[in-house]
């Protein structure tokens, strides 16, 4: 039985540009990997030759298609909740989607987006933030969506973070990590993950230098963990994790 990975993110992009090193390492190590977007994508600035949000979030939809498919992601899907507005969902409606998929497709280790937001410090994540760590922990609570397949418990949850900032951004309070990965090895891969967002492109001539300095490491903090344990630093988010 191999080892599965399920990752959590607010829009498309969020894959390549803040995971893509670590799930295109899981990958190449045989890992089952399953990718769930909340939102399509359809409120940022940059929308390519889209005329309506409709036409933009297919398109997005599609470009985070074939990103996944160049990080060997085999599971993805977007929920399709509104882009910037995720603080306005119900909590417990979404939670309970992502609990059903995490009883379905049964992760050892599950990935997210801290809760300050990341590196725009952007609402929506923080709130995957926060959705994604109570499914977690409510995916095997026996007081929790009986109703939503049997319970099951994930071994480890992890935060992205990061050793650096954006310029001219808000410098957000950033969680000490304890794992970094050395990704670059997998940069190229990383690099053509992005590059299938074409509606993105100002984007990605905007963030190259920021991208090429400092996209060779990924830090993720260790959120939760079944065993109890101190925190120590390691290089495999996979360290220990039983099959």
């Amino acid at each position: 039985m191999s080892l599965r990975l399920l990752c959590i993110f607010a829009h498309p992009d969020d894959e390549c540009f803040a995971f893509g090193g670590a799930i295109a390492l899981a990958a190449e190590r045989g890992v089952e990997i399953s990718a769930i977007c909340l939102t399509s994508g359809t409120a940022g600035s940059y929308r390519g030759n889209a005329k309506s949000d409709a036409e933009l979030g297919e398109i997005r939809r599609a470009e985070f298609a074939a990103s996944c498919d160049i990080l060997g992601i085999q599971h993805h899907e977007v929920l399709g909740y509104e882009d910037g507005k995720l603080e306005f969902a119900s909590f417990s409606k979404v939670a309970g989607e992502l609990v059903q998929r995490i009883r379905a497709f049964k992760p050892h280790v599950v990935l997210t987006f801290g809760g300050e937001g990341a590196l725009n410090t952007h609402p929506d994540h923080t709130l995957v933030s926060a959705l994604t760590t109570a499914a977690f922990h409510w995916a095997s609570h026996p007081k929790r969506y009986l109703d939503l397949g049997p319970l099951f418990a994930p071994q480890r949850l992890y935060y992205v973070t990061t050793d650096f900032f954006l310029p001219e951004r808000h410098i957000p309070a950033s969680a000490p990590w304890t794992v970094t990965l050395d990704v670059r090895s997998v940069f190229e891969r990383k690099q053509r993950a992005f590059a299938a967002h074409t509606t993105q492109a100002p984007l990605m001539i905007q963030t190259e230098p920021v991208f090429r300095e400092h996209g060779q490491y990924e830090h993720y903090t260790l959120a939760a963990d079944i065993v109890p344990q101190p925190a120590h630093q390691s290089t495999d988010l996979f360290e220990g994790v039983a099959e």
